[in-house]
Order: C-alpha cells, then sequence, then structure tokens
C-alpha cells in the first residue's frame, strides 16, 4: 500500500497540533474537521485545510462519524487519524472509515470491539492467561444485584463503567451504606459519556499502582511493547502526572507485563499503537504475580511522548507507517530505555476550589525552553479555553539521563509558565514533583487525595504581594488613560495620583481580589514613588513600596491577572455602585461554580434540608461537580431546571437558613 498523502485529524486541540506536526515532517497534508467553537482554533490553523462540521457541542461535531467521513471524501483524503478521545475507541466509525474506502490509522474494528467492554476484554484476555482483577463482570444490572456482588467481593470496591475511560463513570466504594448513590452516580454518567449504563463491580487494591505497557503491531503480524508508564499520580481517577520507566521497576516485572500485554494484544489480532492497563499491588514492591489486567486502550495514549522519549521512535510516525502497511522496523530485542521522562498535564483548572474546570481567554500564555524540555501544546496566547471540551492547554514533558533530574527539570518548567486568564493547576503539578514522597517513590493511585494540603490543593490566603502588585498595575494603566501619544500629560487637575497641594498625597481604593473585598490606601511621598497597603477584615495584608516586584502582571481592562509563583491572583478596583461587593450575592445563594450544564436537581422550593446534603450535580468538562446545601435551612427558591446550561457564577438556589 502507498503512503498516505492527505490526511484527515478527527479530533482537535494538543492530539491534532501533535498529529500535524508529524505529518508535515513527513510530506503529508492535513485536514482538520472543527466544530462552530473551534473555527479559529490553533490546530485549524495550523492545517493545510479545515471543513467545518457543526456546532460546538461535540455530539454534534466531534462524534458525527457521518459529517467527518463526508469531510475526509470531499477533502481528497486518504487517512482518518482518530487521536485520542472523541470517536477513537469506536469500532462502528472505525468500521465506516474502511467501508469507505479510507485508511483508518488504528486497529480493526474487531479489535476495538473486543477491548472496548471492560467485561468482555476481561474474560477474553484470561482465556490468554492475563491475570485480571477479582469482581463481577456479568450482564445482570439490577442495582440490588449489584449490591449483593459488591458483598460477595468485600468493600471497598470500584464500580466501573463497562464503556467507560479516563475515570468517567468511575467510582469507588468504602461502605454498602455508598453504594447505592454511587452506582446511580457512575451509570449516569457512563449513559452521558459512552451511551452505556452498564457497570462492572472489582476489588479495590488497597495500595495501587497504574502501570501502563505500550504496545506496537504490524499488518504482519508482528507484535511487540515498549515498556511501561507509572500512571499511579491520579485525581479522579484521571492521570495528572505520568513517567517512562515506572520507578523501582524490577526487569523480572517488566518483563512479565510486557508479556502479558503481548499476548493480550494478539488475542484480539491487534494492528497499531495500543496499551495495557495493569493494576499492581504496591504494598510490597512490585513482584511478577501482584499485576491484573485493567483494560486495552485500542487507540493512542495522552502521555505517549515519555515513552517516544525514552525510546526516541516517533509514535505517530508509526502509526501512518503501519497503516500504510510497512512492517515495524525493529524487533523486541533492538529495543532499550534510555534516560527518564515525566510529563505533566496542564489544564485549565482551579486546585485550590475542587479543581473546578476554569474557562474565558489566555490573555497570556508562555512556556519555558530549556535542555531536555518539550511542550505539546494545543493553545497560543489569545486562544479561549470554552466549556464544550476537555480544558487541557498543554503537556509539558520533561527529560533528563535519570529520574530526579527530569523531575527537576519538570518543576523548573512548571513555575516558570506564565498563564494568565484561566486558572490553572501548574503550582500543583510543581508540588508534586518536588514531594518527597513521590520523588523517593513511596505512592500509589491515592497520593493526591493524601496530601492535597501539603500540595497546596485547598483554599489558600490572598496572595498579598500580588495583590499590591495588581493594584499598582491598574493605577498605572489608570494614569495611561490621561496620556497623548508618547508625552504624558502634566494638567495636575487631568492626572490619577491624588493630586494635592501640600503633604504627601493619600487616596483610598476600593479593591476586590480573587473575590475578597480589601481597603488600599496609596500614598506619594514627596520626591518618592507610590507606596501601597492593603487591609481586609483581619487588618494589614500587605505592603509594597515603588520597588519592582518579583511578579508578571497583565491587566485587561479593569482587572489584572498576576502571576507570582506559579500562582494567578485577579485582582479590581470595585464597582461603587456595586457598594464595594464585585461578585454580589450573600448567605445561602448557591452559584454555579463554573460553566456547565445541570444534569441532576434534588430539590424544590419550599423544601426542607440539612448541611450537606447534595442539592445539584452540574456537569462540566465531562466531569460532574455536586452543589451542597451550606447549613441546615430551607429552599427559598430554585432558579434552574435540570438540562439547563449555566453560567459560572450564576445563581441556582437559594437556601434560607434554619432559626437557632
Amino acid at each position: 500500500m502507498a503512503m498516505i498523502k492527505t490526511l484527515l485529524i478527527a479530533n482537535r486541540g494538543e492530539i491534532a497540533c501533535r498529529i500535524i506536526r508529524t505529518a508535515r515532517a513527513m510530506g503529508i497534508r492535513t485536514v482538520a474537521v472543527c466544530s462552530e467553537a473551534d473555527r479559529s482554533a490553533l490546530f485549524v490553523r495550523m492545517a493545510d485545510q479545515s471543513v467545518g462540521i457543526g456546532p460546538a457541542p461535540a455530539r454534534e461535531s466531534y462524534l458525527c462519524g457521518d459529517k467527518i467521513i463526508a469531510a475526509a471524501l470531499s477533502s481528497g483524503a486518504d487517512a482518518i487519524h482518530p487521536g485520542y478521545g472523541f470517536l477513537s475507541e469506536n469500532a462502528d466509525f472505525a468500521e465506516a472509515v474502511v467501508k469507505a474506502g479510507l485508511i483508518f490509522v488504528g486497529p480493526p474494528a474487531s479489535s476495538i470491539r473486543a477491548m472496548g467492554l471492560k467485561d468482555a476484554a476481561k474474560a477474553l484476555v484470561e482465556k490468554a492467561g492475563v491475570p485480571v482483577v477479582p469482581g463481577y463482570h456479568g450482564a445482570e444490572q439490577g442495582a440490588e444485584f449489584l449490591a449483593a456482588q459488591a458483598d460477595l467481593v468485600g468493600y471497598p470496591v470500584l464500580i466501573k463503567a463497562v464503556a467507560g475511560g479516563g475515570g468517567k463513570g468511575m467510582r469507588k466504594v468504602d461502605h454498602p451504606a455508598e453504594f447505592a448513590a454511587a452506582l446511580a452516580s457512575a451509570q449516569r454518567e457512563g449513559q452521558a459519556s459512552f451511551g452505556d449504563p452498564r457497570v462492572l463491580i472489582e476489588r479495590y487494591i488497597q495500595s495501587p499502582r497504574h502501570i501502563e505497557i505500550q504496545v506496537f503491531a504490524d499488518h504482519q503480524g508482528h507484535c511487540v511493547h515498549l515498556f511501561e508508564r507509572d500512571c499511579s499520580l491520579q485525581r479522579r481517577h484521571q492521570k495528572v502526572i505520568e513517567e517512562a520507566p515506572a520507578p523501582d521497576m524490577p526487569q523480572a516485572v517488566r518483563e512479565a507485563m510486557g508479556k502479558a500485554a503481548v499476548e493480550a494484544a494478539k488475542a484480539v489480532g491487534y494492528v497499531g499503537a495500543g496499551t495495557i492497563e495493569f493494576i499492581a499491588d504496591g504494598a510490597n514492591g512490585l513482584t511478577p504475580d501482584g499485576f491484573f489486567f485493567m483494560e486495552m486502550n485500542t487507540r493512542l495514549q495522552v502521555e505517549h511522548p515519555v515513552t517516544e522519549l525514552i525510546t526516541g521512535l516517533d509514535l505517530v510516525a508509526l502509526q501512518l507507517k503501519v497503516a500504510a502497511h510497512e512492517p515495524l522496523p525493529f524487533t523486541q530485542n533492538d529495543l532499550v530505555i534510555t534516560g527518564h521522562a515525566v510529563e505533566a498535564r496542564l489544564y485549565a483548572e482551579d486546585p485550590e476550589r475542587g479543581f473546578l474546570p476554569s474557562t474565558g481567554q489566555l490573555h497570556r500564555l508562555a512556556f519555558p525552553q530549556g535542555e531536555g524540555l518539550r511542550i505539546d501544546a494545543g493553545v497560543e496566547q489569545g486562544d479561549e479555553v470554552t466549556p464544550y471540551y476537555d480544558p487541557m492547554i498543554a503537556k509539558l514533558i520533561a527529560y533528563g539521563p535519570d529520574r530526579a533530574t527530569a523531575l527537576d527539570r519538570l518543576a523548573l518548567a512548571l513555575e516558570a509558565t506564565q498563564v494568565a486568564g484561566p486558572r490553572c493547576n501548574a503550582r500543583f503539578l510543581a508540588a508534586l514533583c518536588r514531594s518527597s514522597g513521590f520523588r523517593q517513590g513511596r505512592f500509589d493511585t491515592g497520593f493526591i487525595e493524601a496530601h492535597l494540603e501539603a500540595l497546596g490543593a485547598v483554599p489558600q490566603p490572598v496572595d498579598g504581594q500580588a495583590a499590591l502588585c495588581g493594584v499598582k498595575a491598574l493605577l498605572e494603566a489608570e494614569t495611561a488613560l490621561f496620556r497623548e501619544g508618547d508625552r504624558t500629560e502634566t494638567d495636575p487637575w487631568s492626572v490619577a495620583d491624588a493630586f494635592q497641594l501640600t503633604g504627601a498625597r493619600r487616596l483610598q481604593r476600593q479593591v476586590v481580589v480573587d473575590g475578597e473585598a480589601f481597603k488600599a490606601e496609596l500614598v506619594w511621598p514627596q520626591g518618592e514613588g507610590v507606596q501601597i497597603g492593603l487591609s481586609g477584615e483581619d487588618g494589614v495584608l500587605a505592603g509594597l513600596n515603588s520597588r519592582k516586584a518579583d511578579a508578571m502582571t497583565t491587566v485587561v481592562g479593569n482587572k489584572a491577572y498576576v502571576l507570582h509563583r506559579a500562582r494567578q491572583t485577579l485582582v479590581a478596583f470595585a464597582d461603587p455602585a456595586k457598594g464595594g461587593d464585585e461578585h454580589g450575592g450573600g448567605d445561602g445563594r448557591i452559584t454555579a461554580p463554573m460553566h456547565g450544564k445541570v444534569v441532576a436537581l434534588m430539590v424544590t422550593a419550599g423544601e426542607q434540608v440539612v448541611r450537606g446534603q447534595r442539592l445539584a450535580v452540574v456537569e462540566a468538562m465531562k466531569m460532574e461537580h455536586g452543589l451542597a446545601a451550606p447549613y441546615d435551612g430551607m429552599i427559598t427558591a430554585v432558579h434552574v431546571v435540570a438540562g439547563q446550561q449555566v453560567g459560572e457564577g450564576s445563581l441556582m438556589i437559594e437556601v434560607e437558613a434554619a432559626a437557632e
């Protein structure tokens, strides 16, 4: 088969950019498909051609296989690369691509079907001699029956959507009393994400390490593994930091896992890039008999760059060559591990607010450059993070001769990354890289949850120095309004810095810092630059003179985004018309924490509630977020309905506190 000449990428964002870069290097023309929300996105600008496929919601665009195939045919594409997510593991789509006379850059539809449902996949690989986690993988889905199976397996258990992936539709249950609510939530998320509410029940491994093996197979029947990746640092069952090779991996375990992964791939006649995911019991170190098959991802993984760096291979290029029926250019004995690589997923989210997704324009986006550093980004400065898709900004990957060097390089890179606009998790990721437990290899999949406070993933006090830098920048921006061209206005009645004839000039301004009200006192001593003091209800917060502070400030309109020590602080002068309360609201006003959809509403007006009771569930960027009552009381008003789209900060429910 001839080499691919024109490639359509049935995806968006970072992975679309990644595929385009390799295709361009190989001389392959690229076609992007885009929703209305992505018409000016980076991957669209990078591609040789783009085709619109529908409205912003993925179900009306990126999940419409017929539209994507039509776009491929009309653009003259030879092949379709599905990337990861969306239709990448949809067997019907893969089959339709081939029926349309196009090359599907992925495995046969039969392989995707065989591995697509977790219950069937476990039964299949078990026959091939691959160990699986004890549990219930059957067809019966009655709530009482599943609860009984959980009792037989023994708590804690994992409920997992049979069609799931990326942590969607997965719930850990510690006690029988929690099972019914967790089951309903997992089923709802499985239906919403995959169109399939069915689940399986598994024993929860107490000290789990998530280790996966990258496999590659060609049409000629050759299959190899490209070693392992450790993906144990997770939040809500989603990977946060991945590395290769796995820390403290004995060679005997590596060989046993690699052999099991290859056998699993061969069992379904696999072709192309795939990943076999294992859960390992790390309580007493990794052992050849202490790992179990979880699932197979029949596509390229988000974390594939760490494998590329330790093997020197371009996995996308290899995918394209194998899709064109070229044989693998190496055998298992040719492959060796060189050095160590670590990847961090930079997301638009707020670790201090429960990792809520954050949206908006990227007013500033800058990444460091340096030895052993690779940046795979899906956006540029000026682009917008929308509420419609996964909020990944970029992947930062560091490589070094050893693990400590790679972690040091990644931590420094994260601390030097500048993101102004949406909140991001750079500071949290850097703290992970520097965490002694992680660096010493003392971690499992529960590490992040157990160390949230130490990692800074809890509400933090206002950064006083950052706030003052923001006040100073806003004041300078105001003063700049009175300048004409390059000449500063000298009319004393036209300046905005509290002009007066005698003594030190003083000015007080009401300031809102990350939603909290403060008072800024500005003083201009004669012959000196401005001095600023900031105080709140608890007294003086901080003071700053005119010397340059160690912060990067971006002023947009009446807001200052201040980046200080990898953390963003948002500063604005209060609007007098709002009485100093920039954000409005008050006790009992339950507002949407982010843009999203109300997927469940549990209360009505007039209903009595208790503190902590779940009132509603909002879904954003494929994740569910519950809203709870702040105290005992009564629901006085409900302003939303199930299925409604809500904007960040919009009023949803009002609660009146019970009389004491």
